[in-house]
């Protein structure tokens, strides 16, 4: 129980940092995911820059994007999806570059290298997820030592939203290599493996309702699911009619996703604008519940 003193001492405005969790913040991880996809294709094949290069280039964006993130006093739609935005682009190459190799395979037509430096590991993408996952459980194990909430609403604290990034860049580099793996491995090509995805997505709708199962874990399992239809779905669009895609480019693609993002950014500005902060009171009473 708060004393009289503890209210009179937390009357001061909480600045959350971070979104609330409703249907257009899904929207909007879907459609940074996907251009987040068609992006990091376009600079590393389109423009030939290779994994290499595109992956150092689109991991300095994500500090430089996650350092405004951090320093903000608040949330802000545009410097919060920036940085997803920036963790999908970079998750992309990253994945990409840990997983593929400089063979023909992964070439646009007619090209004969993919960019300066090496351009992949090989490790495939069984143990190229696997290395991911450890990762991630590894910063969840982490996360959890510290005592700070797995709640996105609640995290209001530099630490606690320095792990909560640390998760979101492993977690879309690991959602990539696993929609890699559906689009070119497991036979199901993309507009199948996107349709997989989307099943198991709607299997964690309906278990929202059952009580027993942690709503803070749904998100998180959510969460890397969306990436790997974001990966799926960028395929989709991007890839040659003669492997299952639309072949709409990823330019044009890019620049479609880019538009509607923004655009959606921009709405949920309007709404930020429109909705009062919270006192550290109410966020205190709010964690109790």
């Amino acid at each position: 129980m708060l004393t009289d003193l503890d209210v009179a001492s937390t009357t001061k405005s909480v600045m959350k940092k971070l979104p609330e969790v409703t249907l257009a913040f899904w929207i909007m991880k879907i459609a940074a995911t996907t251009l987040g996809e068609t992006a990091g294709d376009l600079f590393a094949q389109t423009l030939k820059l290779g994994y290499f290069l595109t992956t150092i280039a689109l991991f300095v964006l994500f500090v430089v994007t996650l350092v405004v993130q951090l320093r903000a006093g608040h949330y802000n739609p545009f410097f919060y999806w920036t940085v997803i935005l920036s963790t999908s682009m970079a998750g992309t190459t990253m994945s990409d570059f840990m997983n593929r190799d400089a063979s023909a395979k992964y070439l646009s037509g007619g090209a004969t290298s993919l960019g300066w430096g090496p351009q992949g590991l090989g490790l495939g993408y069984p143990s190229g997820a696997a290395i991911l996952v450890s990762i991630l459980l590894v910063i969840f194990a982490v996360w959890k030592a510290t005592g700070m909430t797995f709640r996105i609403r609640d995290i209001v604290t530099f630490r606690g939203e320095a792990l909560f990034w640390s998760a979101i860049l492993v977690s879309n580099t690991l959602g990539t290599s696993m929609g890699d793996f559906l689009s070119d491995s497991s036979g199901l090509g993309y507009a199948g493996g996107a349709l997989l995805v989307t099943g198991a997505l709607a299997v964690l709708v309906l278990l929202v309702k059952v009580p027993v199962v942690p709503n803070v874990l749904l998100f998180w399992i959510a969460f890397v699911l969306t990436r790997p239809l974001g990966a799926t779905a960028g395929d989709f669009l991007t890839k040659p009619v003669a492997k299952g895609g639309l072949d709409l480019g990823t330019v044009g693609s890019s620049v479609v996703l880019l538009a509607v993002l923004v655009g959606l950014m921009a709405y949920a500005q309007v709404q930020e604008r429109r909705t009062p902060q919270m006192t550290e009171r109410e966020s205190v009473a709010r964690r109790a519940d």
